[in-house]
């Protein structure tokens, strides 16, 4: 394990549950003897355990959370459909055990706005929906936003308006135009291959550089080249993306962290025999 407490900084990652969603659509093309082999066997309804993690980032008078988890805010129905532990995935009860509250939460950077990455940014309250974390600015690219609020049909269900709208209409969404840096160690660098201007987050602490992936490569087993989503829009961008991604991990030994692997948090990253693989497991607490 890392305890990342390293020029002031604080960095963990953060397990707001597990849920389920199908096996053949986070592999793609990939046949399920191979992704099965690879990753895991899926359940009766063909559904994977996936994590919904997130990053925690701390520093002088900031708490950053990057991405939020699924939420509470599902019927039975839904519960049921995606296999999600309300009480795990309660992302307020998860800071109580590292002894934060919500209210003290200062940032939140959403990779995007797909209801597993977002859900948690808002909460229903006597049957209002509020923003989760009622001090904080939440960053998100503008691109991705205007995709979200007019999504093609093929990924209309991914975006759940409750989860991401009342940040706008309580006056907490900064919007992000590109590649920027956040803070001095810090960057966030937009993907195009998922969804158009996802965020994902490069941390760099001088000794070591943590990449939060997000969707790019969501499990280790997505280090494979060709395992890539059948959620993605443009999935040849994500190939492009992940070669140029996985080139510069291995050049400067980058931690990535892996947002939805249930088993394996984050790794260092091998190539050998034209494939890349976890060569060391990294445990951030």
């Amino acid at each position: 394990m890392e305890n990342i407490i390293m020029s002031n900084v604080i960095l963990k990652t953060l397990e707001t549950g597990v849920f389920g969603l199908d096996g053949g659509s986070m592999f793609g093309v990939v046949p399920k003897a191979l992704w099965a082999k690879t990753y895991t066997e899926p359940d009766e309804e063909n559904r994977i355990p996936l994590s919904a993690r997130v990053l925690y980032i701390e520093f002088d008078n900031r708490k950053i959370l990057v991405d939020t988890g699924n939420g509470t805010k599902y019927n039975e129905k839904l519960q049921k459909i995606y296999k999600i532990d309300i009480d795990k995935s309660d992302i307020s009860n998860v800071l109580t055990k590292i002894n934060l509250k919500p209210d003290e939460i200062t940032d939140v950077i959403l990779t995007h706005l797909h209801f597993d990455h977002c859900g948690g940014s808002t909460i229903r309250i006597e049957g209002n929906i509020v923003p989760s974390f009622p001090n904080a600015k939440y960053f998100v690219q503008k691109e991705q936003w205007d995709w979200a609020m007019t999504p093609t049909e093929k990924d209309a269900g991914s975006f759940i308006k409750d989860d991401f709208v009342p940040l706008f209409e309580n006056g907490k969404v900064t919007f992000l135009e590109g590649k920027t840096t956040f803070a001095d160690f810090i960057e966030i660098i937009p993907m195009f291959g998922h969804t158009p201007a996802m965020q994902t987050v490069k941390v760099n602490l001088g000794s070591q550089i943590y990449y939060f992936a997000a969707d790019l490569i969501p499990t280790s087993a997505h280090l494979n080249l060709p395992y890539i989503l059948a959620f993605d829009n443009f999935p040849l961008t994500t190939l492009k993306e992940k070669k140029e991604i996985l080139s510069q991990a291995i050049e400067e030994d980058w931690v990535i962290i892996f947002e939805h692997d249930a088993f394996l948090p984050a790794g260092r990253i091998g190539f050998k025999d034209g494939k890349y693989y976890v060569r060391e497991k990294v445990v951030l607490y």
